[in-house]
């Protein structure tokens, strides 16, 4: 179960859904000339040159939206002689949530509640001045926005310190997941995952922050840093290949009806 979460998390799969580590396994190459998405039975399949894409435990790779579907389809299409991973973020993760199905579905929603409950916006700077205050300021606001609309309460210490959350507030998020299926959670894992926050997720998921506002909060730290000391070139590919990631699970919660 951890293997699979750490899938979700990166998504540093193949086409076919296994992680993989892509520095030391040769890419794939191109096998098929046409890419369709096709109607089935709940939903529409990816199929190249007329097969269905499987998981590796041979599970078919299927969704509920034609929309995802098509743009999955373009993930396929603008493969070039060989077969990059890297390039097909939705592809990676929707077939990491079909590999897992409904079996992880328990485990997904544990796993954002867990991370609600030791969220990156509860741990507060002591200094310097100027990032206590950004901090206060963007993290205060968007703490209040979730634990007004959810009718709960959260406590944020400064330092690393780890502090218990009230259950009560812990368990009215675990409810709000009750009714989402492994598709939507596996999204809701990756955002979770990318930006280090449960609680930006949720409100993410419930339209209170916008996607792009969320990034945002979520690297408030980063941001001050590079402004006051300089940007790391590396620092800053890591950043875009996540974002790309995030971007991804944005669309799929989205499309899943998550959001």
């Amino acid at each position: 179960m951890r293997e699979f979460l750490e899938d979700v998390h990166e998504h540093m799969n193949d086409g076919y859904g296994r992680a993989q580590a892509h520095n030391k396994t040769p890419m794939r190459k191109r096998f098929y000339k046409e890419v369709s998405a096709a109607p089935i039975e709940g939903g529409f399949s990816i199929n190249l040159d007329g097969r269905p894409t499987k998981t590796p435990g041979h599970k078919l790779v299927h969704v509920l939206s034609e929309t995802l579907a098509v743009k999955m389809v373009g993930e396929w299409e603008v493969q070039e002689e060989f077969i990059d991973p890297r390039t097909m973020p939705l592809v990676r993760l929707v077939n990491s949530a079909v590999e897992g199905g409904v079996d992880v579905e328990a485990a997904l929603r544990e796993e954002v509640v867990k991370f609600a409950g030791n969220d990156l916006m509860l741990f507060r700077a002591d200094s310097p001045r100027e990032l206590v205050a950004l901090q206060t300021e963007h993290w205060g606001s968007a703490l209040a926005r979730i634990e007004k609309h959810f009718g709960v309460k959260f406590e944020s210490v400064i330092g690393i310190v780890n502090k218990n959350q009230p259950q009560a507030s812990l368990d009215c998020l675990a409810t709000d997941l009750e009714n989402l299926g492994f598709m939507e959670l596996t999204a809701l894992v990756s955002i979770t995952g990318l930006t280090g926050s449960g609680l930006l997720a949720f409100a993410l998921r419930h339209g209170l922050i916008e996607a792009d506002q969320v990034w945002d909060l979520a690297h408030v730290d980063e941001t001050y840093n590079a402004k006051n000391w300089g940007a790391d070139a590396e620092a800053i590919a890591r950043l875009e290949k996540r974002k790309i990631e995030f971007d991804a699970a944005v669309t799929v919660l989205e499309l899943t009806g998550g959001a």
